[in-house]
């Protein structure tokens, strides 16, 4: 017998032991039996003796048996984890679209009784989810990012080995060719002395012969003075004093100027300031620095991320005949099923399209919009800087548009995007505060983090938000730059570049990159959320203006602001 548990529910399992299946009928009666096989009717182990019971009851017939290794396989067997309740151990029946949960009815009754959408499992199973098979793509593509991190890691590995070894040939070589350096230097400052001190010592062998002959000079006039003084008649005296003055005056302004230019002369060698010896031991002072570089996985592999677009479909916006002027799209975004919410800043209205970018829904505001954002399954919320609103729509899955509630707030918001299941993240304007958190009920709450003193007007910005990686994008129309504002280190990385030029709307696409409307450059900038520039796209469009991303990340949908010219293009997005 194996012990991988002594009672149902138990967990012993001990590092280094396979871990077997008991027989439950038997784990019932506190006795543990290996299982043998598998019931996917009755969802239980069984030992051969109970299975028997199935052959002996005509009810039990129709039970699937298959054996432990084939339940392993088993997409009954692999379910048995996954369709139940962690907290109730019930079958998931109910899935809340309010707040994107399933639900066992215990869950429904209790935690979800408030929600407004919840919906049983079978009713919406192969109708709003996407195709199963798109989180097998997304799994082996996981798994190809996965081997290209474990390539990664045994190429860092040897790269590791060959740089500590490059390190000590690096420091011998150094250690030569500073020996070889002071050696070409001893010898050069030798010579150099050397040359020095011969000049030096001509110079003063002159100096010192010149000295000689004036102090023989001045010796022997003063000699001939004391004696004509001491001898002489006075009119000899009075001769020997004219006749020699000139000649006193001159040999003492002689002697004078070369005391005025006597100088001491000495040679020393001092190191250029390009050079400073340590102080000793070397043991305190290590000239030079050890470095140990580390390339983030993205810039290893940011190849792997860039994006490509393919056109998929294409609208011209005009006026209508309930119009009053030229459409003005201010936001779109996408609902979970692909259909196309849009709002329309110029003839205060929400709209509509369905994935062929057909309008199939319009409802008329009381207000000029200014961005929309999908809250759940058919719900979105709508920004109204003037009057100081958010206004919550119900958009049915037959396209029907209904208000359901409004809220005020304090500060004048412009676009919006979702935070978590709860609040918002809202760009301001005309506001030192570039954006605020607000609850879904109109709590309205600051960023912990230092955002520059600036403050955006209204058309002059941008933002979205990395829930992942709780990250704030805010863009700078006039400054032309993407400021990525890291909410946890309270960092932020500026990204200025010669491709982003007018940048306005900003969306969250694949791998959690940031694609960025430039309206001067008529393109589509992909940027990772580190800063770097991946991509960038030329679209047939002027002036790209704001940019929405499909849940699943498949879809792409821009507007622009070209008056005479607005278009709405859809691209599918790839890597």
């Amino acid at each position: 017998m194996a012990e991988s548990g002594s009672k149902k529910g138990e967990d012993d399992e001990v590092p280094g032991r396979v871990k077997e299946n008991l027989c439950q009928p038997c784990l019932d009666k506190d006795k543990q039996t290996v299982a043998d096989k598998f019931c996917s009717t009755c969802n239980e182990f069984q030992c051969n003796d109970c299975s028997n019971v199935h052959n002996m009851l005509a009810i039990l017939k129709n039970h699937k048996l298959v054996s432990v290794k084939e339940a392993a396989a088993s997409v009954s067997f692999k379910m048995k984890a996954l369709e139940l309740c962690d907290e109730h151990q019930q079958l998931f029946e109910f899935f809340c679209e309010d707040e994107k949960k399933l639900c066992c009815s215990s869950c429904a009754i209790v935690n979800h009784r408030k929600c407004h959408s919840v919906v049983e499992i079978k009713k919406i199973a192969g109708k709003i989810t996407p195709p199963f098979s798109s989180l097998g793509e997304k799994l082996k593509k996981a798994k190809e990012a996965a081997e290209g991190v474990a390539r990664h890691i045994r190429s860092s590995k040897d790269q590791l080995a060959e740089d500590v070894k490059e390190i000590h040939v690096k420091i011998r070589q150094m250690r030569d060719e500073v020996m070889r350096m002071f050696d070409d230097l001893e010898d050069s400052v030798n010579k150099r002395a050397e040359t020095l001190q011969r000049e030096t010592l001509e110079n003063l062998t002159k100096k010192q012969a010149q000295n000689e002959k004036h102090l023989a000079d001045v010796t022997s006039c003063l000699e001939t003075i004391e004696s004509i003084f001491k001898n002489g008649t006075p009119v000899q005296k009075y001769i020997a004093e004219r006749k020699m003055e000139s000649n006193v005056n001159t040999l003492c302004g002689n002697i004078e100027e070369e005391c005025q230019k006597l100088e001491k002369v000495n040679i020393s060698f001092h190191f250029d300031e390009t050079l400073k010896l340590p102080p000793l031991p070397i043991t305190e002072y290590v000239p030079g620095q050890l470095l140990l570089k580390s390339n983030r996985q993205e810039d290893v592999n940011s190849v792997n991320m860039t994006m490509k677009l393919t056109p998929v479909s294409a609208i011209g916006l005009k006026k209508t005949e309930d119009d009053i002027g030229e459409p003005l799209y201010s936001g779109i975004d996408f609902l979970p099923d692909g259909r196309l919410v849009a709002v329309d800043n110029k003839n205060k209205k929400c709209l509509v399209y369905n994935e062929k970018l057909e309008k199939v829904g319009s409802y008329q505001l009381s207000y000029k919009p200014l961005s929309v954002v999908v809250v759940s399954e058919e719900e979105v919320a709508i920004t109204n800087g003037i009057v100081y609103n958010i206004e919550f729509l119900h958009v049915s899955k037959c396209n029907e548009i209904t208000s359901r509630r409004t809220f005020k707030v304090k500060t004048k918001y412009d676009s919006i995007s979702l935070k978590d299941d709860r609040h918002f993240v809202l760009r301001s304007y005309d506001d030192p505060r570039p954006v605020r958190i607000v609850s879904m009920t109109g709590e309205e709450h600051d960023f912990s983090i230092n955002f520059p003193n600036k403050s955006y007007s209204i058309d002059s910005s941008d933002c979205t938000y990395i829930k992942s990686r709780d990250k704030v994008v805010i863009t700078d129309r006039d400054e032309n730059t993407v400021n990525i504002y890291d909410i946890k280190t309270d960092t932020r990385v500026v990204v200025k570049d010669d491709q982003i030029q007018e940048p306005g709307g900003a969306a969250v696409g694949p791998s959690d990159t940031i694609l960025l409307c430039c309206l001067k450059t008529d393109s589509i900038v992909q940027i990772s959320q580190r800063g770097q520039i991946l991509s960038s796209y030329k679209i047939d469009m002027e002036m790209p203006y704001k940019v929405c991303v499909s849940r699943d990340k498949s879809f792409l949908v821009v507007i622009n602001k070209l008056s005479g010219n607005k278009k709405m293009l859809k691209f599918k997005l790839s890597c």
